[in-house]
């Protein structure tokens, strides 16, 4: 790209990614994209030239970063999938910081998980450490925020859980329901992420909203809103995720994994940070109970 306010954002047609690149492009910021899928359709039109990650060719990355002022980092990987490891994305993401230093970048902003750890048993916050490593080993000044889970308009995990309380008279609880969820609003995500883009001392900080509730009261709260008469049926988390992997069999879906069952239940989706976001979940719920859950969000076919 050519030098100016140039920025990148991985991912720029996904979830986060696109609100991130809405902003940048309201600003007046020149946008472009790495992408998997350099041909997949997208809203931006002719607005954002797209390139593909080139993970094997680090010499075509770093020329693509090239003249690009702030980088901002959606990549990662939710499950192993396709020969793509946690192992894979995290060298691939080292991989990318290298060439972002080699090319000039003057920041990285990257979206990390809360509660990472490198003694974590679970490989997807273990694996969310050795990326931020490799981000602060890089030498490019860098934000790291880490959020829990992400709720908007395009959420998958909120409103597929309203979409199994509209459709089903049980909803399957792993334990006591008891563990706590946190999420942030993706438009208030987004703010964050640019602002972050436009500092540039190196900073980490956890990504929240102001609402948290323990699993079972957010399954309860959504059946009083959509209106449906669901019942809790709490399982061991062994059953509950044969039980969600049947039925991903029937919908062609991944929808919950072990290791997100098990860090859900070891309290790691809340943060006992201030929270950043401001919009409540609990109103916006509210806000969007005659949509929400109304149709189901298949993410294997949105990713894939």
């Amino acid at each position: 790209m050519n030098q100016g306010k140039n920025d990148i954002v991985t991912g720029a047609f996904s979830y986060t990614g696109r609100y991130v690149t809405q902003r940048l492009l309201k600003i007046g910021r020149k946008v472009g994209t790495l992408t998997n899928h350099p041909q997949r359709s997208h809203s931006f039109g002719n607005q954002i030239p797209v390139f593909p990650y080139n993970f094997d060719h680090a010499d075509r990355l770093v020329q693509t970063l090239e003249g690009i002022d702030t980088l901002y980092c959606t990549y990662w990987v939710r499950y192993p999938f396709a020969g793509l490891t946690f192992e894979k994305a995290v060298n691939n993401s080292r991989i990318l910081f290298q060439a972002a230093k080699k090319a000039g970048v003057r920041r990285v902003v990257h979206v990390s998980i809360a509660n990472p750890s490198k003694s974590s048993p679970l490989a997807y916050y273990s694996g969310k450490v050795l990326v931020e490593e490799a981000l602060k080993d890089s030498g490019v000044s860098y934000a790291i925020l880490r959020p829990t889970v992400i709720f908007g308009k395009e959420d998958i995990l909120i409103n597929n859980i309203a979409w199994m309380v509209r459709h089903f008279p049980v909803f399957a609880v792993p334990g006591n329901g008891e563990y706590k969820i946190q999420p942030i609003y993706v438009e208030d995500f987004a703010d964050l992420l640019v602002s972050a883009g436009q500092r540039n001392e190196n900073e980490i900080s956890d990504a929240v909203g102001p609402d948290s509730f323990s699993f079972a009261d957010l399954i309860g709260l959504i059946a009083k809103e959509t209106e449906t008469k669901t019942r809790i049926l709490h399982l061991s988390p062994t059953l509950t995720y044969w039980l969600t992997s049947v039925m991903g069999k029937f919908l062609d879906d991944v929808i919950l994994t072990q290791e997100e069952i098990q860090g859900l239940m070891d309290n790691l989706l809340i943060s006992n940070e201030k929270p950043l976001g401001t919009t409540r979940l609990s109103r916006w719920i509210h806000e969007n109970r005659a949509t929400l859950g109304v149709s189901y969000a298949n993410e294997v076919k949105r990713h894939f």
